[in-house]
């Protein structure tokens, strides 16, 4: 019990860091995806859906952005705070009002909160742990984010099988929220003023090679990639013959597959490379996100859930960490290009989403779109290895 009680203690900086993004990215974020399916049958349309979720993407991209070039890790605290809280506030919006400006407003406030929660978060969890390899550790916080898919959906799960209503559940998560990030306030914290000796460094221009932008470009697809099933998933599987009431147990996979996932690609990517193990995860992602075009196969869709779920989370991992070993000492303005890159990407695929659902009635030429983008980052990466370097 000490130990979990220990700000410094890796453990329960471990622990508060997943419960942070619990916080938010599963219940300001992925929750959403989890009651789609509840949400359209008496409030939303699908267009208003995909509005929201790329609004909540925009939301995210902005403090994603801003917390790049926040260095003091005792601002990176205070924004970390403010997270948290909005991410709990805003959720509450959701259960308390079907006001639709409020909603627009919300889910762009959530997007800037899980970006708090996760970007700086992971920052702060860094500072803090003391171990030598804090990359696999890094990989045990990254973990959170299927935790947070899989703990947000089975709560709406038992609210919504119990006879509860979608608004019940915004309630009763924006609660969860709320005891789990005292836990994580109380942890990531410094007893005192950390004094940092922050060094400029003068960018060098030479890390913009080929190289470079071909993977800024690569993970856009990606962005792209995971946003479309990440907005979807359970209404996709919801609408194929036959298989009516069963997105919820896809988006329940997810979660499953996307706790371990991140340690075993990094891993593997230690072992065969970054990019061949990047490529690889991509391929799989494609095929996961074309199942439900051509099957209404129960098992073979349940499978395109735990594809995504086993994908997505590590291809975050590998792309950052691949930036991280390129930028070196001054990483600042590469990872900022990543992170746009990406949030363009999920900013964009849920507005082509509904414009194609619009037009053909259903999802299967948004995911034709979506898998065609993103085996056009494996060709980018494949034309990257030429340009590779045994120094990457």
């Amino acid at each position: 019990m000490n130990r979990l009680l220990n700000k410094d203690d890796n453990l329960s900086i471990l622990i508060a860091g997943i419960f942070a993004i619990i916080v938010g990215i599963g219940v300001a974020r992925f929750a959403f995806t989890s009651l789609i399916p509840s949400m359209l049958q008496d409030y939303l349309d699908i267009t208003f859906a995909g509005i929201l979720a790329s609004l909540n993407f925009a939301g995210y991209l902005t403090g994603s952005i801003l917390s790049v070039f926040i260095k003091d890790i005792n601002q990176k605290v205070v924004l970390f705070r403010i997270g948290l809280v909005l991410a709990i506030l805003t959720t509450f919006v959701l259960g308390f009002s079907t006001n639709e400006t409020y909603w627009i407003i919300a889910r762009i406030i959530a997007g800037f909160a899980g970006a708090m929660a996760l970007v700086v978060g992971s920052a702060i969890v860094m500072t803090k742990l003391k171990i030598e390899s804090k990359t696999k550790a890094m990989g045990i916080h990254f973990s959170g984010i299927g935790f947070s898919i899989l703990t947000t959906d089975l709560i709406n799960r038992y609210i919504l099988s119990s006879g509860g209503t979608w608004q019940e559940s915004w309630k009763i998560l924006a609660i969860f929220g709320a005891i789990l990030s005292i836990y994580s306030i109380y942890i990531l914290s410094f007893d005192k003023e950390v004094k940092q000796n922050v060094v400029k460094h003068k960018f060098d221009i030479s890390i913009f090679t080929i190289f470079v932008i071909l993977l800024i470009m690569a993970y856009f697809t990606e962005g792209v990639g995971f946003v479309v099933q990440g907005t979807f998933l359970p209404d996709i599987i919801n609408n194929l013959p036959g298989l009516a009431g069963y997105g919820n147990l896809t988006w329940t996979l997810v979660g499953l597959a996307g706790i371990p996932s991140c340690i075993i690609w990094m891993r593997l990517a230690h072992k065969y490379g970054s990019i061949n193990i990047i490529i690889i995860a991509l391929l799989i992602q494609m095929v996961g996100i074309l199942i439900p075009t051509f099957t209404n196969n129960i098992y073979l869709n349940l499978l395109s859930g735990i594809f995504y779920g086993g994908t997505f989370i590590g291809l975050v991992a590998l792309f950052m960490n691949l930036g991280g070993q390129l930028a070196k000492h001054n990483p600042v303005v590469l990872m900022g290009a990543l992170t746009t890159s990406y949030g363009i990407g999920q900013v964009i695929a849920p507005l082509y989403s509904v414009y194609l659902i619009e037009k053909f009635g259903n999802y299967d030429y948004a995911l034709y779109l979506t898998a065609f983008i993103v085996f056009g980052g494996v060709l980018l990466l494949f034309i990257a290895k030429k340009f590779e370097t045994e120094k990457i």
